[in-house]
């Protein structure tokens, strides 16, 4: 009798599981909690690849700002090397060409200039529009960053209550209220909101980080475009 109990006994500590078991929760929960699992899931697994791709994109942004901002204070003809770099996806060479752009249109083909402080105006204009389209397209995608973390917490959230109706539910069908009946439906429900917490909290802290660069780099744009705005004040004053 007593090794029939310890077999018993054996046989149900290596059946029952002593932790936490992600896919067994999820194979286990109800179809609309799955399909809110998977959703959060996707969704996380495309905030860290925009995660991964804005940082790799924006250091390369940065290093060839920066480069190109160097050479084009030392060079005698800035505009040779505008050309040679504004298809490179350089934001500072593409800022730059669109100052120069409007000096060539407002430039008469004698090399004359009817209006020399209108043509300053329009040529900052031209530039500024260019500094806007640049930070919009570098925050292209943040929005889904931000997105993702205010919504992925209520989804999670809804994964759950949906759960836990599902165990309330099962507690008046088995006429049963016992933790055995109610504990693994909420424990389901419950793993649904974890998913949408690993989420959301990655997508916040990128995303204010990711705005805050932006920002900086957008303002940066701006301070270079007001050198090239300099250095075309003083062409214009010699034509």
């Amino acid at each position: 009798m007593t090794i029939d109990i310890l077999a018993a006994l054996q046989d149900a500590t290596a059946t029952s599981p002593n932790r936490l078991n992600p896919l067994r929760l999820f194979l286990d929960a109800d179809i609309v909690v799955q399909v809110v699992m998977v959703g959060l899931i996707l969704a996380s697994v495309w905030t860290w690849a925009i995660i991964v791709s804005f940082s790799l994109r924006m250091g390369k942004v940065t290093r060839g700002s920066k480069a190109f901002e160097r050479d084009f204070l030392k060079a005698q003809h800035p505009e040779t090397l505008v050309e040679g770099r504004k298809h490179q996806e350089t934001p500072s060479a593409t800022v730059a060409a669109a100052g120069l752009a409007e000096l060539q249109r407002s430039t008469a083909p004698g090399g004359k200039v009817a209006d020399r402080e209108a043509t300053r105006a329009r040529v900052a204009l031209a530039m500024e529009g260019q500094v806007a389209a640049e930070a919009d397209s570098l925050a292209e995608r943040l929005n889904f960053l931000a997105t993702t973390g205010a919504v992925a917490p209520f989804v999670g959230l809804f994964g759950t209550v949906w759960g836990i109706m599902n165990s309330f539910f099962q507690i008046g069908q088995q006429q049963n209220s016992s933790l055995a009946v109610v504990a693994p439906g909420i424990s389901e429900a419950l793993f649904a909101t974890a998913i949408g917490l690993f989420a959301a909290i990655p997508s916040v802290i990128a995303y204010n980080r990711f705005s805050h660069r932006v920002n900086a780099y957008e303002a940066r744009l701006q301070r270079f475009a007001d050198r090239v705005s300099s250095h075309i004040g003083r062409e214009l004053e010699g034509i």
